[in-house]
């Protein structure tokens, strides 16, 4: 019996050091995942690739991540979970709708998201989204989360409260639209490295709207809706 007891009290200190470990090994097979689709993109990443760069055997890839996009997709997470802790950074220092709104901005397209390896993984993930189903949940995902945190800071403008939640999210729909053009045709381009030229463009975008807003609300009730609808579509050309 006394050889039993100590045994037994050691399981539940040795299970979160396990846990631990196999957490530090993940992160360095993902890290090698950026580093691999960096050099030599997706399609000719190999799960011997992988395993080499991290120092490990390609079976123990296997075993925590199955296959290639597997590993893709928990590559994607870390680093969606890594911006989605920025956004809630700037989030907490906005105190007006418009600060709201230019966190979503400033953290979708700050300059960590222009980093070479980070562009290259979302890259290789926005390319599978229409072949693997998993990956296109994951992209409807994506976009629901950045509408509604846009949403969320248009509805709160008192230009938008006072037009109802429709306006809002046609706003929202049309600056996501704008972040991820902005993002794409940055990061094929040369000459923007940090995204500064991409936040300004969709900054102007929204002080724009915003703007034009606050011009149709001067007018009479009757006439608000019609001017907004004038601006968006005159907007919609540009």
């Amino acid at each position: 019996m006394s050889t039993v007891a100590p045994r037994a009290a050691a399981e539940p200190s040795a299970r979160p050091r396990r846990h631990a470990a196999e957490d530090v090994r993940r992160r360095q097979l993902i890290e090698a995942t950026v580093e691999a689709i960096a050099d030599v993109g997706f399609q000719e990443t190999t799960l011997a690739e992988i395993a080499g760069r991290a120092g490990v055997s390609p079976g123990l890839v296997a075993f925590y991540f199955r296959d290639k996009n597997g590993l893709l997709e928990a590559t994607l997470r870390h680093l969606a979970s890594h911006l989605s802790s920025s956004l809630v950074a700037l989030q907490r220092q906005a105190t007006t709708p418009r600060q709201r709104i230019m966190a979503v901005v400033d953290a979708t397209l700050g300059p960590a998201q222009f980093d070479r390896r980070i562009g290259s993984v979302w890259l290789a993930f926005w390319a599978r989204v229409p072949v693997v189903p998993r990956f296109a949940r994951i992209q409807r995902i994506y976009v629901a989360r950045l509408q509604s945190n846009l949403r969320a800071g248009f509805r709160a403008h008192p230009t938008l409260a006072r037009l109802g939640r429709d306006e809002a999210a046609r706003l929202a729909e049309a600056t996501a639209a704008m972040i991820d053009g902005s993002w794409l045709r940055a990061t094929l381009a040369p000459g923007d490295d940090d995204g500064a030229r991409a936040r300004d463009l969709v900054g102007a975008f929204v002080e724009g709207r915003l703007a034009l807003l606050d011009l149709a609300l001067l007018q009479r009730p009757s006439e608000t809706h019609g001017a907004v609808d004038t601006g968006d579509r005159d907007g919609s050309r540009t």
